[in-house]
């Protein structure tokens, strides 16, 4: 009897702490974390990305268009390329100090 009434204590417990959605807004956030590049490279490859959008789409054939999404993709990738940089995690950062602590 012990052990049904815990699993339905625990059982409700959990129910009572279920999350609520907030009212924040994503959109204000994802402004904020885009960058901007500025190499002539990059340059080039948002430019290509404006003409790809802009194409009228509706009269090309699938292997066009897979050809172009292909195309975005790997000009996606370079961008991502060209703007990275190191991220370090919290964890890392922490393990980075900790190891600085024991040598010094």
């Amino acid at each position: 009897m012990k052990k049904y009434t815990m699993f339905f204590l625990t059982f409700f417990m959990l129910l009572s702490l279920a999350p609520f959605n907030s009212k924040a807004e994503p959109t204000a956030i994802l402004k904020e974390k885009t960058k901007k590049v500025e190499s002539e490279e990059a340059k080039v490859l948002l430019a290509r990305l404006d003409a790809i959008k802009a194409l009228d789409k509706s009269d090309m054939t699938r292997d066009q268009k897979k050809e172009l999404k292909k195309e975005v993709r790997t000009i996606k990738s370079n961008l991502a390329d060209l703007g990275s940089g190191v991220y370090l995690s919290a964890g890392g950062i922490i393990i980075i100090l900790l190891i600085l602590i024991l040598l010094l």
